[in-house]
Order: structure tokens, then sequence, then C-alpha cells
């Protein structure tokens, strides 16, 4: 996994940090600090910020999108 990459994963998942249980929270806060500080990730670090990213920061597709505005709406289009 590339920097930019890292920083990336890592960026998107603080606005998740409030829903993670203590471990996590714990391992992404050191994830973070060494972020800021421009160090890479170890392997085993990488693997664990990947499943972090999968399962908070899960990404709608268009037809989920459009499901939940039917479901605001009313059902109209």
């Amino acid at each position: 996994m590339t920097r930019s990459e890292q920083h990336k994963l890592i960026q998107e998942l603080k606005y998740f940090a409030g829903k993670m249980s203590r471990e996590e929270s714990y391992a992404f806060e050191m994830m973070l600090k060494r972020d800021k500080d421009d160090e890479d990730l170890d392997e085993a670090s990488v693997k664990q910020l990947e499943q972090l990213h999968q399962s908070y920061a899960k990404k709608k597709s268009k037809q989920d999108v459009e499901e939940m505005w039917k479901r605001m709406t009313g059902g109209k289009k």
C-alpha cells in the first residue's frame, strides 16, 4: 500500500472513530499517530486498517442511494 492510499483510508476512518470498539479505537489512534509522523505502517497494521475501512467506511452504490431517496420521499421518484 502506498503512502497516499494509507493516508486516504485513515482520513476516511476519522469520521467513524466514535463508533469503534475500545480495541479498534486504540489501534486506529496508533495508526493516526504514525500517519501524522509520516511513517509507513507494517503489514499487520495495513491489514487491520483495511479491515477497519471495510467494516466502517462502506461505499454506497447508486442503487442504494436511490432506494433511500424513494423511502424518504414516500416512494415517488
